[in-house]
């Protein structure tokens, strides 16, 4: 779809093309909420603002929603789209053009994106109104992937928090004293010992608790809106409380979480509270009931079935199967060496397949689900934070930033294989590796799938094999070389400290960039010459640098005068900028504050016009009555 088309879009609900510009508003949002999400609004903006569009686009990330959609932008709009991989409440979207499509498809291709959703979207609210591949209403029912993509993006900060705080937890609880019976000095977990520690502790706890009745639960929302969200939390509860299922698990007197039904009893749960609230809304309740039925009836009918079916039907039965699963993944590990790098060699292939897709999310997600099982294990058994099994999450957070990094040194070697913007890309997705966030390498994967994705399994398989390979237990900070430094990561069995960690990423990041510069061709026509004048450019520079330096030790006071204007002008634009940045600052927030304190000035006029007329409509009525006495 070229631009003349793309500027031809009409502004109306007419069939008929126009010269006027689109007036857009979107929402992205991906299962994560971080790279995916903003990479979308980015593309969404820039290419709607070049084809001359108006568009405003909300985020809804991790943090929550950001760039809110204002009311008045809203009612004025043409067209909404909805780039998601969740669930979006669209009720705000009621009699509005609405296209729905995946968050890839705005990062890939956002101008024939704008050109489909002109052509299929449709007016939001109908039944059966078909917005890109959905299906509103109830004629077509979602994936289940797709909703456990939601319970996933939903519970992921409580994941992230209750582990960084526990890990947290653990470094205070470990202290150094001398032991008779090993005769030497050595590390002791005393954290029920320690007060804060073990209120950290307590806190991860209660999140890891948490997050089994909320993953269900919100599954249960993507299934079937806000009735399935009090039976999926509570069935979620019951199928991963061994007390209320009868079922005798030990558990250590300190142990702030134990072993349960876990994440799988949560998808049971989840997907069958979805289905049955589904169930309770095709029913046709009587007129005289239908306004408590959302709020009321369902919620307490689909409850009190879920609860009771999930105690004494499919509770003790999915719990005891689970807890005999994680039991015979112990045994294997202890029987066969070799299990331990299987499992770390499937996580790192799913980490680097799809670069923040289904099958990265679900191996992240697989990790937290044997970390957290197998905590309570070790709790339970009176053991430690560090006797939890750290394999598969340790091997994704080690392959995690290995497809970015490895294409920025690919573009770096190999530059000759690479277009301009590719290389340009390479320096973005520097940027995403270092804070370890997949997603950077998505460009690449997109341009060339087969020979991309292919280098990046390769190289995260190495870091994922060798980081197991010298038991690395990565429990918080970042999923980049710079974790070591940045996080709490134990590398204690390694041949020295920092290289455990950085070493095997390194080196997957050095075998991601070799295969992929191997297997592309050489750029010709266009794209060569342009890497050839910038190959000029670069040896022009070093050819003048070297002149300067020459000319430095014959003429020192020319090259000083050249560094005394440089850091002149340098400093001066610099305080430029910065004025001009903090008093657009300073204008924002006087903004802010006149615009509420005209919104509170306002609300007291209309307060004061009501109080004020208020009883002259009394003294009417009054005065009417009278006069009809009187006649």
């Amino acid at each position: 779809m070229d631009n003349d088309q793309l500027q031809n879009l009409p502004t109306s609900s007419t069939p008929e093309p126009q010269t006027q510009s689109l007036k857009i508003v979107a929402i992205t949002a991906c299962a994560a909420g971080v790279a995916h999400t903003y990479m979308a609004a980015e593309q969404l903006t820039k290419t709607a603002e070049k084809l001359s569009h108006k568009i405003h686009v909300e985020t809804q990330g991790t943090i929550g929603a950001e760039n809110i959609i204002p009311e008045n932008i809203l009612r004025e709009a043409d067209l909404v789209i909805i780039a998601a991989d969740v669930k979006i409440d669209l009720s705000r979207f009621q009699g509005k053009k609405t296209f729905q499509c995946g968050v890839n498809d705005a990062i890939k291709d956002p101008a024939n994106l704008l050109v489909e959703a002109w052509d299929k979207g449709t007016p939001y609210g109908k039944k059966g109104t078909k917005v890109g591949n959905v299906t509103f209403g109830t004629t077509k029912r979602k994936g289940m992937l797709s909703h456990m993509m939601t319970g996933i993006s939903w519970i992921l900060p409580l994941t992230i928090a209750a582990g960084i705080l526990m890990a947290i937890a653990n470094l205070c609880a470990f202290q150094t004293e001398y032991l008779d019976s090993v005769g030497d000095y050595t590390e002791n977990w005393v954290l029920g010992e320690r007060p804060f520690p073990q209120f950290l502790m307590d806190v991860g706890g209660l999140g890891f608790k948490l997050m089994i009745p909320l993953f269900a639960g919100f599954i249960a929302y993507s299934m079937a809106d806000k009735p399935g969200l009090a039976p999926g939390i509570i069935g979620g509860w019951i199928i991963n409380d061994n007390k209320m299922l009868g079922i005798s698990v030990p558990v250590a007197p300190n142990a702030v979480i134990e072993p349960g039904a876990g994440f799988l009893g949560a998808i049971i749960i989840g997907i069958l509270t979805g289905w049955t609230v589904q169930i309770l809304k095709i029913i046709r309740w009587p007129r005289i009931l239908l306004p408590v039925v959302p709020l009321m009836i369902i919620p307490i009918v689909a409850t009190f079935a879920i609860a009771t079916f999930t105690k004494f039907v499919i509770g003790p039965p999915i719990a005891n199967l689970v807890l005999g699963m994680f039991d015979g993944l112990v045994s294997l590990e202890k029987q066969f060496a070799g299990t331990g790098y299987v499992l770390a060699l499937v996580i790192s292939l799913m980490v680097a397949f799809d670069l923040g897709g289904p099958f990265n999310k679900t191996a992240l997600v697989f990790g937290t689900v044997i970390f957290y099982q197998t905590l309570a294990t070790a709790l339970a058994n009176g053991g430690g934070y560090w006797d939890a099994n750290f394999i598969p999450g340790t091997a994704a957070q080690a392959a995690i930033s290995v497809p970015p990094l490895g294409m920025w040194l690919s573009t770096i070697i190999f530059k000759n294989r690479y277009t301009k913007n590719e290389r340009v890309m390479g320096k973005a997705a520097l940027g995403t590796g270092i804070m370890g966030i997949t997603e950077g390498a998505i460009p690449f994967a997109a341009a060339d799938p087969f020979r991309v994705i292919f280098a990046n399994c390769c190289g995260a398989a190495v870091a994922g094999l060798g980081v197991t390979l010298f038991n690395v237990k990565f429990a918080a900070g970042l999923g980049s070389p710079l974790g070591t430094f940045l996080g709490y990561i134990q590398q204690n069995s390694a041949p020295f400290w920092p290289m455990a960690w950085i070493l095997p990423i390194v080196l997957g990041i050095v075998v991601t960039a070799t295969i992929a510069g191997l297997l592309k061709k050489k750029v010709v026509g266009e794209e060569a010459e342009l890497l050839k004048t910038e190959q000029q450019t670069r040896a022009d520079r070093r050819h003048s640098l070297w002149l300067d330096t020459k000319t430095f030790f014959k003429q020192p006071k020319v090259i000083l005068q050249k560094i005394h204007h440089f850091f002149i002008t340098y400093f001066r634009n610099h305080w430029q900028s910065t004025k001009e940045y903090w008093t657009w600052i300073g204008k924002s927030i006087a903004k802010y504050f006149v615009d509420k304190w005209q919104g509170w000035k306002k609300f007291g006029q209309n307060c004061h016009k009501l109080v004020t007329t208020k009883p002259k409509m009394l003294t009417f009525k009054k005065k009417k009555a009278q006069k009809v006495e009187v006649e």
